[in-house]
């Protein structure tokens, strides 16, 4: 995922899991040109809501193991990772992780919502589930959802 990539290469540049927002901000704005400052600052609050880093006062911590994502060579990332993804985009992609195709997936998951008469999220909750993809995370935003 190029938004775990991008959010990993300033850790791993620095060989540390935490750093001030400001110096996150540079890395990946002027260091590596890849965003704008403004955009870089998005890419923090897009990363926290997914999970990805936690603020803690002034400075960011990673919260997956970054020194183990590997940067392609020549990686740029794209500017849609600065958009928020729904519940549903992000238990599809954790479903899509494990090998089921994607078409597939939709199409059951939109069966589910039918038959179950819940909300895409909440059917994808269940199709994550009933195929054993851990999506907990998710589960509590999709209930809030019903």
């Amino acid at each position: 995922m190029s938004l775990r990539t991008a959010v990993a290469a300033p850790f791993r540049t620095r060989g540390s899991d935490r750093m001030g927002e400001s110096e996150f901000v540079v890395a990946l704005s002027l260091d590596r040109d890849w965003f704008s400052p403004d955009q870089a600052k998005r890419l923090v609050d897009v990363a926290a809501s997914e999970g990805l880093l936690e603020r803690d006062g002034d400075e960011l911590v990673v919260e997956f193991a970054a020194d183990e994502v590997q940067i392609p060579e020549g990686f740029v990332p794209k500017e849609d990772v600065l958009r928020e993804r729904s519940t549903f985009e992000r238990v599809l992609d954790a479903v899509v992780e494990t090998g089921i195709e994607k078409q597939e997936a939709v199409a059951e998951i939109n069966r589910l919502q039918s038959t179950l008469g819940v909300t895409l999220e909440a059917a994808a909750v269940v199709y994550a589930r009933r195929r054993g993809v851990d999506v907990a995370e998710f589960a509590e935003r999709a209930r809030g959802d019903l």
